[in-house]
């Protein structure tokens, strides 16, 4: 966007590090990554550039919830994320740790103070991950760190203090690594890639590698004997921490100690890299000392043997309430200040580069002294995301799941280039090659279309495709055949051969639309209401001088602070009462 950019980093090298699992994309998150990719960032295509094994989740279910996953090789990861950075014009990366910010009088954030001296800027965005004031934690022993051989940001919690933001503790976990040598392979189940890949982006690099297996193996009574019997020594229970764990990523433990009927829990045993022996048990974080991870890991199938290459470990980090930020991400009160990431309350590399996208937006346009660009829930997953943090806070680390979005018809990984790549040409975040590619992609969209609406066909020359349709003689566009649950894109180039010259990801996409036709006009309803209420400002400062409110609602919106009506619906707690109070007050005040 030609802004001039410093990158401050504790460690040039660990730029592109995968702190956690070796896997990019999910149910949900595979959505953001695939907005991300449509406003032009590096995640998908990186990715992609790295994958060992290529999945599409809920591939049995709708469209709209399924899941673009990528197993990548995290060297490659690394290295590609290295490089992209290394030729991006107008980026200085800086290697120091950042100790405080620089602030004037009325509280704009004008820079940071660094280990090298003081950096001035017009905009700041802090994305700090597990690594704010964090503690590693195995077993009873703890230490600095956010991540094992890395550092701790100190100064900037401090700092964070000093600016009045409400802050608290969380918590996150790793598994131990395993070598794949040691690994009786031939015990267990596998899990293959899809035979046709489907990417994280939706322009691919020219890669072409072998996808590498995942093994699939279960705790069992034993394996959880050990842990009950150690449980004391798990800094969590020993009350060593005091930071909220992720609610959908548990430890072996809370899954041992909450779960007590349950005999056993899957383990994804995840390769890391085409030439690295290391292997990520997904499913068995844990911070209980090294040599009772040894012990319960011998009483799992095929693992029996397996040698624990690096063992695993907590971490716990210091987050800021993100209802203390707008929908730009910038900090209410401290103009400048933008935060993205974990340090939002977020889980996972997705949730925080889909924020990290739109602080790093909003953050160039305040440095040109333009409005900010706001993502609504009809938007993008990524607006969905945003405005659940700033509207609801967190009490746990908040992970993207397809259930939060309720537009999610029409929020698929499908099409989001063509809702979000013509908002970020216009706003000058999207480059050449993806100008010229949407460019590309919308002439085709429409001369689809144009197909779809000129040809036409009896419901006799559809049932010569072995499609049963009711007979009555009456001829339908293509548009309207392909509404009929049972005509999948592959039949009805069929029945149209002239279909056949659309490019088939455009296909998928206009039949996934026509299928839920129906569904997509109530849906559009539903956002334009959405919209009007968006379009209705709450211009209050004391929610306690509106008639109708009781005391419960006016400490509910308090420490919610929503700016429009229709975020003012969210508040956790908020009654039809409360709400149509509001509409009275915004009425009159209008």
């Amino acid at each position: 966007m030609g802004a001039a950019t410093a990158l401050v980093t504790l460690r040039h090298g660990d730029l592109g590090v995968l702190s956690c699992n070796p896997a990019i994309g999910g149910l949900g998150k595979g959505h953001i990554v695939r907005e991300i990719d449509a406003l032009d960032g590096l995640m998908a295509r990186i990715g992609d550039a790295a994958t060992l094994q290529h999945r599409l989740l809920n591939r049995s279910k709708g469209p709209a919830v399924q899941g673009l996953r990528a197993q990548v090789d995290r060297k490659l990861y690394a290295q590609a994320m290295r490089g992209a950075l290394a030729v991006q014009s107008g980026l200085t990366i800086i290697e120091a740790s950042v100790d405080d910010f620089i602030v004037e009088p009325h509280g704009r954030v004008v820079g940071v103070e660094t280990a090298c001296g003081p950096l001035s800027a017009r905009s700041v965005v802090v994305t700090t991950g597990t690594f704010l004031t964090a503690m590693l934690h195995h077993g009873l022993l703890s230490a600095p760190g956010g991540r094992l051989g890395g550092g701790t940001a100190q100064g900037l919690g401090t700092a964070l203090r000093r600016l009045g933001l409400p802050m608290a503790r969380f918590k996150t976990g790793t598994p131990p690594r395993l070598d794949a040598r040691t690994i009786d392979w031939a015990q267990l189940a596998m899990q293959y890639g899809d035979a046709e890949p489907s990417t994280l982006s939706d322009q691919p690099p020219e890669v072409s590698r072998t996808q590498l297996p995942c093994g699939i193996t279960r705790t069992n009574l034993a394996t959880h004997a050990i842990i009950r019997r150690n449980i004391e020594l798990a800094p969590m229970y020993a009350g060593l921490i005091d930071g909220v764990g992720p609610r959908y990523c548990p430890s072996i433990e809370d899954k041992v100690m909450r779960f007590a009927d349950r005999d056993g829990h899957q383990v994804y045993l995840e390769p890391e890299g085409y030439d690295d022996a290391t292997v990520y048990p997904n499913g068995i974080s844990t911070s209980l000392p090294p040599e009772v991870q040894a012990e319960f890991i011998g009483t799992i199938a095929g693992l029996e043997r397996a040698r624990i290459i690096r063992p695993g470990y907590a971490v716990e980090y210091g987050v800021v309430d993100p209802r203390a930020l707008t929908l730009s991400l910038v900090v209410r009160g401290h103009e400048g200040l933008f935060l993205a990431g974990q340090i939002n309350g977020t889980t996972g590399y997705e949730e925080a580069a889909g924020q990290g996208i739109v602080a790093g937006i909003n953050a160039a346009r305040a440095a040109a002294d333009l409005p900010p660009v706001i993502f609504d829930r009809a938007s993008s997953y990524i607006g969905v995301m945003i405005d659940d943090l700033i509207t609801n806070g967190v009490t746990e680390p908040y992970r993207m799941f397809t259930s939060r979005a309720e537009f999610r018809l029409s929020l698929r990984a499908d099409n989001a280039s063509t809702r979000l790549t013509p908002l970020g040409i216009a706003i000058g975040v999207v480059g050449p090659v993806r100008r010229a590619r949407h460019r590309l992609h919308e002439a085709a969209l429409a001369r689809a279309h144009l197909l779809l609406d000129t040809l036409k066909a009896s419901p006799a020359r559809v049932a010569a495709a072995n499609i049963a349709v009711n007979q009555d003689g009456r001829i339908r566009s293509a548009r309207e055949w392909l509404a009929h649950p049972a005509l999948d894109w592959a039949t009805a180039c069929q029945v149209w051969p002239a279909l056949g010259e659309i490019e088939p990801s455009i296909g998928a996409t206009l039949a996934t639309d026509m299928h839920y036709a129906i569904y997509l006009e109530r849906q559009a309803a539903d956002v334009r209401e959405y919209r009007r209420n968006l379009a209705l400002p709450l211009t209050v400062t004391d929610f306690s001088r509106i008639a109708g409110l009781s005391n419960e609602m006016v400490d509910r919106l308090s420490s919610a602070r929503p700016t429009t009506l229709e975020a003012a619906k969210r508040v956790p707690g908020i009654t039809p009462g409360a709400l149509t109070a509001l509409l009275a007050h915004t009425r009159r005040a209008a």
